[in-house]
């Protein structure tokens, strides 16, 4: 039983520290920062999961409740809108009329140079002609371009 609490607990803090440190598509993370955020946290709530249980039904347990937390997630979201604003947030306009929202932008903890790497991804090599771009609820930023591509 003290499987399933703790990693029903570390789902929960898992997700609320994620949602905290900002979105950013798994494409993107590339820094080596980032790649070792994600690693030691999976590596650290491992641990705190299982502690010093390492029989296969113990993993049987952890797997299983985290499955069913992730389906519980999944099925809140659907049922009730604002959890599923808080869960994953909303599309965040960070780029608009030549205008950076850098406010916006530090919240999210996205720099100028993210923007510019998606751009120079569709060809330019400029924000000329970008009307404005967001950053979406998974963490990719979607650029619009003036003339209506994109």
């Amino acid at each position: 039983m003290g499987i399933i609490v703790r990693a029903v607990v570390l789902y929960w803090v898992l997700l609320f520290v994620l949602r905290t440190v900002g979105r950013r598509a798994p494409d993107q993370m590339s820094t080596p920062f980032e790649l070792i955020i994600i690693f030691m946290l999976g590596g650290m709530s491992l641990q705190a999961i299982m502690g010093d249980d390492k029989s296969v039904t113990g993993a049987l347990q952890g797997i299983a409740t985290v499955a069913l937390m992730h389906v519980l997630v999944s099925s809140l979201k659907q049922w009730w809108e604002g959890f599923g604003k808080v869960v994953d947030g909303t599309p965040v306009l960070i780029f608009e009329a030549g205008e950076w929202h850098k406010d916006r932008m530090e919240k999210l903890r996205v720099q100028p140079q993210d923007v510019m790497t998606a751009v120079r991804q569709r060809g330019k090599q400029r924000m000329d002609g970008v009307k404005y771009v967001l950053v979406e609820r998974n963490g990719s930023l979607s650029i619009v371009e003036q003339n209506g591509q994109g």
